[in-house]
């Protein structure tokens, strides 16, 4: 469903209506067209705390791009900026006399060598004279240190980045922008270059304020095609026959997947339409009937000889209060949105379906975050979603990763029916003032399967703008 607010504010009378009412401005995102299309383009602004350990990776994908990269190296906070002059190519600029119209396209900022909170001034000096010169859909990425991997004097400095990038976000929302945080473990370092592209370029458009930690990994076996990086892989898609679904096989086919695409038999139609579009293969499988593991597991040991990706997208919701839920609408949901993940999983693990080095991925919400009214089933699922996650990293072997994305408001047939004056709250609840489209929840999955993205295992992304609902 289309934004009609969205489009009258952004016209050129509906500017001056919306503006002369105090009301927001909800930009147009720029999203991913295609694969080709090169994940960071314009002016970039790339500097470092003292004693920061990742500027050189990172000079390493923004020189990757066809950006023109900018450093500074003063004041002291900010003399290790100077790195980039060789690693980047970059140019030198003086922060306090830009030119009015400068405008970057990107501000990366190794913060990871800062040990303590007195230390945080570097954030202060590095962002303040730019914060004005954000371009629209600009993108802010932070580098740090886990916190829980460091003393308490720098611990306190780098969780401190956390609340920086949050508010930070919410500042710049409102041209579009998006800023987020990356972790990264000493040792870890080669692993970033997945997700700088990716939180860099417009497949994070609807991304916001999130904090992704990058752990020790094996490094991918052979080099990445960053524009068909799924190349030779099989992925499973649940509940791809419309929606978020298809929209996750598409992209996954796009970045050079072999999709098989489910859904219950009674979407056969559909499905089969879709899995035509994308080259791909479709099954039609109950995933709440007992014996569809075995199925699955089947199917794909016949037709694809394995997996290297599974996405468990399908679910439902049955709303009722839980003083007039029946238990009808407890279990089916139940069964669908968390039990059949795990035995599906469960039946690829034991017979070995799901390859090595291969990712689970699952999808949970923003209502498993913060809960809904009239959501407890949902929203007991959905956290049950990233519980699981979470506890299945700690045990999973061979390089096989398991992650979850959180949608927020995203533009579908299910919000579309939801009463108007709740759906404009959904979409205006947030730092870009919009819903998401189906295309940033399979963005960030695609994210999550790709080679280069075995360092993130066990968290979950919200894809929700940055909404106000919930951490």
């Amino acid at each position: 469903m289309s934004d009609l607010y969205q489009k009258v504010a952004n016209s050129t009378w509906g500017k001056s209506l919306v503006s002369a009412m105090n009301l927001p401005t909800p930009a147009i995102l720029e999203r991913q067209g295609r694969a080709d299309s090169p994940f960071l383009e314009g002016q970039a602004l790339v500097g470092a705390a003292q004693g920061g350990k990742l500027l050189e990776a990172a000079c390493e994908v923004v020189a990757a791009s066809p950006a023109t990269v900018f450093y500074t190296a003063q004041p002291a906070t900010l003399s290790e900026s100077a790195l980039a002059k060789t690693k980047a190519r970059a140019n030198e600029v003086d922060l306090n006399s830009l030119e009015d119209t400068r405008r970057f396209k990107a501000l990366v900022f190794d913060a990871s060598g800062i040990a303590n909170s007195m230390e945080l001034r570097a954030l202060y000096d590095f962002f303040h004279p730019v914060a004005r010169k954000i371009a629209k859909c600009g993108r802010v990425v932070i580098l740090g240190r886990p916190p829980e991997k460091c003393d308490p004097a720098q611990a306190t400095a780098q969780k401190a980045l956390e609340g920086f990038t949050r508010s930070l976000a919410k500042e710049i929302g409102k041209t579009g922008a998006v800023a987020n945080l990356i972790y990264v473990e000493e040792g870890a370092e080669a692993l970033v270059e997945s997700a700088l592209r990716f939180f860099l370029s417009p497949k994070c458009a609807y991304v916001d304020a999130q904090v992704v930690t990058i752990q020790k990994a094996a490094k991918p076996k052979s080099r990445i095609d960053w524009n068909r990086p799924l190349a030779g892989q099989v992925a499973l898609v649940t509940g791809a026959s419309r929606g978020i679904g298809a929209a996750i096989a598409r992209v996954l086919a796009r970045d050079g997947a072999k999709v098989v695409a489910l859904d219950v038999p009674g979407a056969a139609s559909d499905l089969e339409n879709i899995a035509k579009e994308i080259d791909g293969l479709s099954l039609a499988v109950d995933i709440t009937d007992a014996n569809s593991p075995a199925q699955i597991a089947d199917f794909l040991r016949k037709e694809t000889d394995g997996v290297d990706i599974v996405v468990h997208n399908a679910g439902v919701t049955r709303d009722k209060t839980l003083a007039r839920m029946s238990e009808q609408f407890w279990d089916l949901l139940m069964d669908i949105n968390l039990n059949a993940i795990q035995r599906i999983n469960d039946k690829l693990l034991s017979d070995e379906v799901l390859r090595k080095q291969g990712r689970l991925i699952g999808v949970s919400s923003i209502g498993g975050i913060a809960g809904n009214f009239g959501q407890t089933n949902y929203a007991a699922s959905k956290a049950g979603v990233i519980g699981y996650t979470e506890a299945m990293s700690r045990v999973l072997k061979g390089g096989i990763t398991i992650n979850a994305v959180a949608p927020g408001f995203i533009e579908t047939q299910m919000t579309a029916a939801m009463p108007f004056t709740i759906r404009e709250a959904g979409r205006r609840m947030n730092s870009l003032s919009q819903g998401g489209q189906p295309q940033d929840v399979a963005e960030t999955i695609a994210f999550l399967a790709n080679p280069g993205s075995g360092g993130v295992n066990g968290q979950t992304i919200r894809v929700c703008g940055q909404s106000l609902i919930g951490k």
